[in-house]
């Protein structure tokens, strides 16, 4: 469901309404079920296939966003988007024929203060370092990784990571998220080709859980809450910098490496990736203004371009694309149309990637 909404401030004349575009609305009848196969599947089928897939939610403090990608995991119809993508990761693996083999990795970790925290590692008082090569792009270095087996093995770690989260009350949020998590699952795939080869894909997919962006006035945060929300707003603002800058025809510096976050989401934001942001807002008037930075914000970022492809040998992109190329003609032989002939341009990547919007 596309289309616009317009949104008036009720107590003010002079306001002039503001309208959105939006992909999708989900309201308070909604299941959380429709809103993964609406807005979550697509993204996990892909990586399934060997993209890289990114999830966050953003939006104010309070308005559910933790809901939205975690859920209650105890109650299968409350459970979110990350749980329910557990799911369906390893739904999709056991039905896989013949020789297709998979190896499911998955890391867990937490940007607080500005610093990188392991939650699923032995030492929570280290921090990690963000480190950069040419062959693997943005990683953390000595980030802990499991290999698991099954959904269970998944939602196991998700809790033991859960409880090193930092969290604490404000006076908008009980439980507010102190700190941004991303919990990232590893997908490779080898199956035998027609040539018979080994021929191997690795998808890989961010599940981000954003804190809320805050105001002071409002949360009443003093002494450690007042420091963790200006570290909060500081990442978010540099998030909303780095969008503003890739919609930005003029823009020649996108400022990822201002705040850990977005160096780390460099990929999901105009890069090898395919983005989905959900934005959660709130319905009182009382918080009109975060509503409509929300909005501005969610507004801006589906303007992105991101360049999406399958990861794989450069060797096995080019047969893929060959092997199209094969079926692409033996289909104009079967509708009677008349070949002239075939030529192969561009790089291999070309040929596979995908404009993807978020």
């Amino acid at each position: 469901m596309r289309g616009t909404i317009t949104v008036h401030k009720t107590d003010s004349s002079n306001e002039p309404p503001k309208t959105f575009t939006f992909d999708t609305v989900f309201g308070p009848e909604s299941k959380q079920l429709d809103v993964y196969n609406l807005t979550a599947r697509p993204i996990i089928d892909s990586v399934l296939e060997g993209y890289n897939g990114t999830i966050f939610a953003y939006g104010q403090t309070g308005t559910g966003k933790t809901f939205t990608m975690e859920g209650v995991r105890a109650v299968p119809e409350l459970r979110g988007i990350i749980p329910n993508s557990f799911a369906h990761v390893f739904g999709h693996i056991a039905k896989a024929e013949g020789d297709t083999r998979f190896l499911v990795r998955v890391s867990y970790l937490e940007i607080y203060n500005e610093e990188v925290r392991d939650l699923l590692g032995k030492d929570q008082t280290q921090r990690l370092e963000v480190k950069e090569r040419p062959d693997v792009g943005v990683y953390i270095k000595d980030l802990s990784a499991y290999v698991v087996n099954n959904a269970d093995d998944m939602d196991r770690i998700m809790t033991l990571g859960h409880k090193n989260r930092s969290v604490g009350a404000t006076n908008m949020n009980e439980h507010s998220s102190r700190s941004h998590a991303i919990f990232t699952i590893t997908i490779e795939c080898s199956e035998k080709g027609v040539d018979g080869n080994i021929h191997v894909r690795m998808g890989k997919l961010h599940l981000v859980d954003l804190a809320g962006s805050e105001r002071q006035a409002k949360t009443g945060a003093t002494g450690q809450r007042l420091k963790e929300a200006t570290k909060i707003n500081l990442s978010l603002s540099t998030l909303g910098n780095v969008i503003s800058a890739l919609v930005d025809g003029k823009s020649t510096h996108v400022p990822y490496r201002n705040s850990k976050l977005t160096r780390l989401l460099q990929d999901s934001l105009g890069g090898n990736s395919k983005t989905m942001m959900c934005a959660n807002i709130g319905p009182a008037d009382y918080n009109y203004d975060e509503t409509i930075s929300t909005l501005r914000y969610a507004n801006r970022a589906k303007n992105i371009k991101n360049k999406a492809r399958i990861n794989e040998d450069p060797k096995d992109a080019l047969l893929r694309q060959f092997q199209k190329e094969i079926e692409e003609l033996k289909k104009k032989l079967e509708e009677g149309e008349e070949i002239s002939g075939s030529e192969t341009s561009g790089s291999e990547e070309d040929d596979e990637e995908d404009d993807g919007e978020i």
